[in-house]
């Protein structure tokens, strides 16, 4: 019987010994496993950051390539920014209008000269990629024309197409006329 109680004695202490050394690990394993858990997203972060960037760039491009080709009295090359599709939107003046064609008629014929072409400025632009192959784009526009000065905001949906990102949807608004 005594042979007993000096085994579980035994056992006892050794449960006590083994669980200090447990909760002594715990904060170096919890280091190590909060640095390896960071390093391997660091890892991959810049590469992520590298694809957002890259798609940014690429939405960029091709709203200067439709300020440009505004400038130039280029609806056409304005359009080339839209995805040429039935389902493209466009929606200002409390009209929507659905379909590549529809919007370019709606253009050519608000814009039917260089005098109401105006000359075309893009700012304060917030573009926030929401997929691999979406993002909305926050923006100002504002033409600069002999008789007025329209301006205004827009949010455009973009989509990655084959053609590369594209416009697919367009809420644009006018701000009421400066006297």
């Amino acid at each position: 019987m005594r042979m007993r109680e000096n085994t579980s004695a035994y056992t006892d202490s050794k449960r006590i010994e083994s669980t200090k050394i447990l909760a002594s690990l715990k904060i170096p394993v919890a280091c190590f496993l909060a640095v390896y858990v960071l390093s391997a997203t660091a890892a991959v972060a810049p590469s992520e950051r590298q694809k957002n960037a890259g798609a940014i760039t690429e939405i960029q491009a091709v709203l200067h390539a439709q300020q440009d080709a505004w400038n130039r009295g280029d609806i056409d090359g304005f359009m080339n920014g839209y995805a040429r599709a039935r389902s493209t939107v466009f929606v200002s003046e409390d009209a929507v209008r659905r379909g590549w064609e529809n919007v370019r008629e709606r253009y050519l014929k608000k814009y039917s000269d260089r005098a109401k072409m105006g000359l075309l400025t893009f700012s304060d632009l917030e573009i926030t990629l929401v997929s691999a192959d979406a993002a909305v784009v926050l923006g100002h526009w504002k033409l600069k024309r002999t008789q007025d000065r329209p301006h205004g905001r827009f949010t455009l949906i973009f989509r990655k197409t084959a053609d590369g990102w594209r416009i697919v949807h367009d809420h644009t608004s006018a701000a009421a006329p400066t006297q």
